[in-house]
């Protein structure tokens, strides 16, 4: 099992968004997790009423450098990075990066680009969708955005798949030597179905999975860790993408199936170690 995985992202009280979503499901594969929370809510901002607030940089800041006090970071074999509130808390998040790696050379930063999406636009707070695109992506090895994101990082639309390697070409070229770009809809993504592609130095896949009745917080958030953790063990793009498309809609389709507006995390969490449902990645 590769080392632990840092992971700097939000955290909720209800629901299974940023770290609420991402620790378990690591845990639940094997992975030590050290999660440091970006905000803390009482839910996802979706929901009338939310309360907590962002954490200051200074927070993260403490939290490595606690890290380092106790000689742990060479035992940290990833850093995974989500929803982060503020310009300065990415800084801080880069900080750690060049903190696990001065120890661990080796160490992955898997940045998850959180900017917007389709339909709402961009909805983090100003400075924070360019940090993402001229400063976190040129250290990353791992990307992961959405349609939305990847649009909005490259300038390009991912509209076929030509379009579609274009798009994750543009992006690797920041920095990232694997980009996976999530909720595409291609114009030839059948009406019932969901694409998602994933595309490294040595080509670019797509895999088709059945599109639900249901829309839920955390989705992303869960296939960004889900990918990670089996990219570690496996240094392939293709087969992560297929591994972690089949947890994440096994978990989707379960919390559908049980009328939840939150992700079923616990109640389906046997479709995280074992799929009951699995895709196949072809050439993009």
């Amino acid at each position: 099992m590769p080392g632990a995985i840092l992971s700097i992202q939000s955290h909720v009280v209800y629901g299974h968004v940023g770290n609420s979503a991402a620790v378990f499901a690591l845990q639940r594969l094997g992975f030590e997790v050290w999660p440091i929370h970006t905000v803390q809510f009482s839910s996802h901002a979706g929901y009338p009423g939310f309360r907590g607030r962002a954490f200051e940089a200074g927070l993260i800041d403490d939290c490595v450098a606690g890290l380092q006090a106790v000689d742990a970071l060479d035992k940290c074999g990833a850093v995974l990075t989500g929803y982060i509130g503020k310009a300065e808390v990415g800084d801080a998040a880069l900080r750690a990066v060049a903190a696990v790696r001065s120890v661990s050379p080796g160490a992955v930063y898997a940045c998850d680009p959180v900017i917007g999406d389709e339909g709402r636009g961009v909805y983090v707070g100003a400075g924070v969708a360019e940090f993402f695109r001229d400063r976190a992506l040129a250290q990353a090895d791992i990307a992961t955005p959405n349609a939305f994101e990847l649009e909005y990082l490259t300038g390009l639309a991912p509209r076929d798949a030509a379009e579609t390697r274009a798009a994750l070409t543009a992006l690797r070229r920041r920095g990232p030597q694997v980009v996976v770009a999530t909720s595409l809809r291609l114009n030839d993504t059948p009406a019932d179905a969901l694409d998602l592609a994933v595309a490294d130095a040595s080509g670019a896949w797509r895999l088709r999975t059945p599109l639900l009745p249901i829309s839920v917080h955390g989705a992303g958030d869960l296939m960004s860790a889900l990918f990670l953790a089996h990219w570690l063990q496996r240094r392939s793009a293709a087969e992560a993408l297929a591994s972690a498309a089949a947890s994440v809609y096994g978990v989707v389709a379960a919390t559908a199936e049980a009328g939840e507006r939150e992700l079923a995390l616990i109640a389906a969490q046997s479709e995280i170690a074992a799929p009951s449902l699995r895709f196949t990645p072809e050439p993009l």
